[in-house]
This record gives C-alpha cells, sequence and structure tokens, in this order.
C-alpha cells in the first residue's frame, strides 16, 4: 500500500465514511474533515507513520489534502 493510500485509509477510519477525494482535492472544503476531525488525523499519521507533529502544526492548511498530508510527513521524514 502506497502512502497515500495509507493516508486515505486513516481519512476513511477517522471520519466513518468511506470517500475517494482525489489527491489535489480540499478535504476541508469538501466537508471530508473539520477542525474536530484534526487532532484525531494527526493522532493516527503519527502512529502510522512514526512521526511526532507538534501542536504548533494543527493548522487545516497542512492537512488540507492527500498531496499536502504527504508532502508534511515527508518533510519530517515519513
Amino acid at each position: 500500500m502506497s502512502k497515500r493510500e495509507k493516508i486515505l485509509s486513516l481519512i476513511r477510519e477517522v471520519t466513518g465514511k468511506d470517500l475517494s477525494p482525489s489527491d489535489g482535492e480540499s478535504l476541508f472544503e469538501s466537508g471530508t474533515l473539520d477542525s474536530f476531525a484534526l487532532p484525531d488525523l494527526v493522532t493516527a499519521l503519527e502512529g502510522e507513520f512514526g512521526v511526532k507533529i507538534p501542536d504548533s502544526d494543527l493548522n487545516p492548511r497542512k492537512f488540507d489534502s492527500i498531496e499536502r498530508i504527504d508532502q508534511y510527513l515527508t518533510a519530517k521524514g515519513a
């Protein structure tokens, strides 16, 4: 399973929605994620990819799409 597929799987798990957003689609504008689901997604990403995401990075812009999440995780060494 690719990193992006794992990210999508975690999004589905956290939201309870069986959605298939495109890599660049805004997860917040589409209603897939909201500010309440973001901390749960971050916790899931930390567990899956073995990274520590500081509270200061809990910015919806950094987690707005699968593509941005992938880029963020790559920058963190995941």
